[in-house]
C-alpha cells in the first residue's frame, strides 16, 4: 500500500519528488518544469478566482504532457466579527500609519473556500487534471465521489492522526503528512484546536502505523538526503515547497528573493497575523507586531489577510517589504538558486548517490 513504486505508476512518476502547490509562489512554468523533468509538479488555486485558475490549468497543460496536481483550499467560510474585526484594524493602525495610509474602515472575505465554490469544483470536473489536493479540510462527500468518478488522484493535508483518520475514511487516495517545520500554512482543518506541532519524521511515522493509505513527507525536506531520509521512514514521495521558491520559474518577487537568500531566512514563525491562520513565514515587522503580547486578535482567516495585502501594497510602493507574506520552511537557509529542471536534476542526483 505504501511502497514508492506502485505510487510512481499510479501516477505516471519518474520520481517521488513533489513540488508543493504553494497557492500565490507557484505557476504553470514552474509545475509543468517539475512535472516535465520527472516529478510532480502543482498549482495552487486558493487565491484565484475560476477564470484565473482555468488559465492556469490551461497554460500548465500547454507546457506539459505530464501528471500535474491543482490544489484548493477547503477551509470554513469565515464567521464575520464586526468588533474583533475593528479591533484587529486598530491594533494594524500604527503600521499604516508607517506607509502613510490611514488603516482600512473595513474588510473582506477575499478567498472563496472550495466546499462553497460551485464554479471551480466544476471547474475541476471539466478540466480533470490528474490530481487534485486539498488544504485545510475537506470537501462535501458528494464532491469527492464526483472527483473520483472522474478519473481524479485525490490527496489531503493532515498535521495529525485524528485529521488523517478523516482524510481516509472521506475516500481520498492519499496523505500529505505536514510537519510543523513546514513554511506556509498548515493544514489544520480547525485551527481553533491545539496544534501538536508533530514534526514530518513523527507525523509520518505515526501515520504509517495508524491509517492504510500511502503518505507523503512534507516540511523541511531541502535535498536528496531530505528526500531519502522520507523515504526510508516509509513515506512513498517528498513534497517540497520552499526548495523551490528561488526558482525563476515561481512568482516570488525581489523582496521575498533577497529575504530568503539573506541571514534572516534563519528565523521563520509561526503566526496568525498576516493571514488569520496558522502560517509559517520569515520573521519581519507584521509577524512581531501581532505577537506583541496582549494585542487584538487576527480577524478571521481570510479577512485578516486582506489587511496584510492592503498593508503590504502600500509599503511595496516605498520599497518596504517588513509587512509581505514571504512563507518559508525552517530549512529555508537551504534554498538554492537554480531553474526548476536544474534543481529537479540536482535533487535526482542527491537522492541516488544518499
Amino acid at each position: 500500500m505504501n511502497s514508492t513504486k506502485q505510487f510512481l505508476e499510479r501516477l505516471g512518476l519518474q520520481y517521488p519528488i513533489i513540488q508543493a502547490p504553494m497557492a500565490g509562489v507557484s505557476t504553470p512554468e514552474l509545475a509543468a518544469a517539475v512535472s516535465n523533468a520527472g516529478g510532480l509538479g502543482s498549482i495552487g488555486l486558493g487565491a484565484s478566482s475560476v477564470g484565473q485558475s482555468r488559465q492556469m490549468i490551461e497554460k500548465t497543460r500547454g507546457l506539459t504532457d505530464q501528471p500535474f496536481n491543482v490544489n484548493v483550499f477547503c477551509h470554513a467560510p469565515a464567521e464575520r466579527d464586526a468588533e474583533r474585526e475593528a479591533a484587529w484594524l486598530a491594533h494594524l493602525a500604527p503600521l499604516f500609519a508607517e506607509v502613510g495610509l490611514p488603516a482600512p474602515e473595513q474588510l473582506e472575505e477575499i478567498y472563496k473556500s472550495f466546499v462553497a465554490d460551485e464554479d471551480t469544483y466544476r471547474l475541476l470536473l471539466e478540466t480533470r487534471p490528474a490530481v487534485v489536493s486539498f488544504h485545510f479540510g475537506l470537501p462535501s462527500a458528494e464532491h469527492i465521489a464526483a472527483l473520483r468518478q472522474a478519473g481524479i488522484y485525490m490527496m489531503a493535508t493532515a498535521t495529525n492522526l485524528p485529521e488523517a483518520r478523516l482524510i481516509q475514511n472521506a475516500g481520498i487516495d492519499a496523505i500529505v503528512a505536514q510537519g510543523f517545520e513546514a513554511g506556509g500554512h498548515r493544514g489544520m482543518f480547525n485551527p481553533e484546536e491545539v496544534d501538536e506541532q508533530l514534526s514530518t519524521s513523527v507525523l509520518v511515522r505515526l501515520l504509517l502505523e495508524r491509517v492504510q493509505l500511502p503518505i507523503i513527507a512534507a516540511g523541511g525536506i531541502m535535498d536528496g538526503q531530505g528526500i531519502k531520509a522520507a523515504l526510508d521512514l516509509g513515506a512513498v514521495a517528498a513534497q517540497l515547497g520552499t526548495a523551490f521558491i528561488l526558482c525563476p520559474e515561481s512568482s516570488a518577487n525581489a523582496g521575498y528573493r533577497a529575504n530568503l537568500k539573506s541571514e534572516r531566512a534563519a528565523s521563520t514563525r509561526i503566526t496568525t497575523a498576516i493571514s488569520g491562520r496558522p502560517a509559517r513565514g520569515i520573521v519581519n515587522r507584521l509577524i512581531t507586531h501581532g505577537a506583541i503580547e496582549g494585542s487584538a486578535l487576527p480577524a478571521a482567516y481570510p479577512v485578516a489577510y486582506d489587511a496584510a495585502k492592503q498593508l503590504h501594497a502600500a509599503a511595496s510602493k516605498l520599497d518596504n517589504h517588513e509587512f509581505a507574506a514571504h512563507w518559508a520552511g525552517q530549512a529555508a537557509p537551504l534554498a538554492r538558486e537554480l531553474p526548476a529542471a536544474e534543481l529537479m536534476r540536482t535533487l535526482v542526483e542527491e537522492w541516488q548517490r544518499a
